[in-house]
């Protein structure tokens, strides 16, 4: 028998939203075999007066039930709770923060405790998603079995409040819970000299939901070469690859699928007529602009960042079947023989000519094999595995 009687998730994640979320699809995996609460992004009030996109106002405010049971295709018991509303703090000094920061942390505790008993979960398995902030202070507080530390990118080189206050938060953090699960070996690397409880876990795929950018190319293949990349385009894009790219192959449509939050990337690319930026979908609404894809793209830029990152990206193109073309930002030997690496622009563009008309029917198989091998149904089998692994988090039951 398991020892912990729940999963409680915590993060800063958003249930809902326009992309495919790692902790979501792990979670919802999870639920499969263990009753499951997601914690919701805790909103401020400052988000409130701001008039935050998605925001369940009603449920922020209690105008309605803020406890939520999602249904799952495998009929899991999982349910997603709407924290109410917290302090802005983020953006203060180190000190400010830090007065503030008990406020929160003992509002959140104090209403999760009321969900817990509505639930009759009486000893937890805390997994806190890259929320060390809220989870120091958290920690013993919620009568859990162990706290795992499900660490999905590089604190330090995330920016603005995260590196500010989580970096500081997650060095103090790491040492005293029970177990580190990363998604990458460069963060499996980087973190085992603060843990010894530590594992990689690395990102999986909506395998059936991406394959079907495949049935769907399949039927009607794309009329035209698109060179598609999916998701935030941010400063981790490389502007000169993809302005080099752009200019010398005016034959070429890219595509750029989701938010975009780097101004430059707006201003340099959109002099381009064969450059497109469309806006985030539903991740449902995703496979019909797959399939009109010809190769999957991931230009990153070499820096400490980047360094860190199993992006979701690259097994979603691979389900879709799609020859996929990066430059080599991090460890990516998983995916030797099966995608190109360039490292320049001129390579770049080189290796997009030759991923254009990569469309032998054994290859693309192997694309589709690669990405099943990595779904998050199989993901969430080796998160167990590493669960099982830290004592306090699973501990079998002996005989009388």
């Amino acid at each position: 028998m398991k020892q912990f009687d729940s999963i409680i998730c915590i993060t800063q994640t958003t249930w809902a939203g326009d992309f495919q979320k790692a902790v979501v699809q792990l979670m919802t995996e999870l639920s499969a075999r263990h009753r499951v609460l997601f914690v919701d992004y805790p909103y401020t009030f400052k988000d409130l007066v701001a008039g935050q996109k998605n925001m369940p106002i009603r449920k922020v405010l209690r105008l309605s039930d803020p406890l939520t049971k999602i249904e799952t295709e495998h009929g899991g018991e999982l349910y997603v709770w709407t924290p109410p509303l917290m302090l802005p703090i983020n953006w203060l000094s180190v000190n400010a923060h830090d007065q503030f920061l008990p406020w929160n942390t003992d509002r959140l505790i104090s209403n999760l405790t009321d969900v817990m008993k509505r639930l009759d979960i009486n000893k937890p398995l805390i997994i806190n998603a890259y929320n060390p902030v809220i989870g120091l202070p958290m920690l013993g507080k919620l009568n859990e079995c162990a706290t795992i530390y499900y660490c999905f990118d590089e604190i330090t080189a995330a920016g603005n409040w995260m590196s500010r206050h989580g970096s500081r938060y997650e060095k103090a953090f790491i040492p005293l819970v029970d177990g580190v699960i990363t998604t990458s070996e460069t963060l499996r690397d980087d973190k085992s000299a603060q843990q010894s409880e530590i594992f990689c876990v690395k990102n999986g795929v909506n395998f059936d939901l991406f394959n079907q950018a495949r049935q769907l190319a399949h039927q009607q293949p794309p009329k035209k070469p698109v060179v598609g990349y999916l998701g935030s385009a941010d400063n981790r894009i490389d502007i000169d690859v993809m302005a080099y790219c752009a200019r010398t192959m005016p034959d070429v449509y890219f595509h750029f699928i989701g938010e975009v939050h780097e101004p430059n990337l707006l201003k340099r690319l959109s002099i381009f007529s064969n450059v497109t930026f469309i806006p985030p979908r539903q991740p449902a609404d995703l496979p019909p602009l797959l399939a009109e894809l010809s190769v999957g793209i991931i230009p990153f830029v070499r820096n400490k960042h980047t360094y860190t990152i199993y992006p979701l990206k690259i097994n979603e193109y691979l389900a879709a079947g799609l020859p996929v073309v990066s430059t080599p930002f991090s460890k990516l030997d998983d995916f030797a023989g099966i995608i190109e690496l360039a490292d320049t622009p001129e390579l770049f563009a080189d290796a997009l000519r030759r991923a254009l008309v990569d469309t032998d029917e054994t290859r693309v198989q192997q694309r589709i094999d690669m990405a099943q091998a990595n779904s998050w149904k199989q993901r969430a089998k080796e998160f167990e595995s590493a669960i099982r692994q830290v004592p306090k988090a699973w501990r079998q039951q002996q005989p009388v």
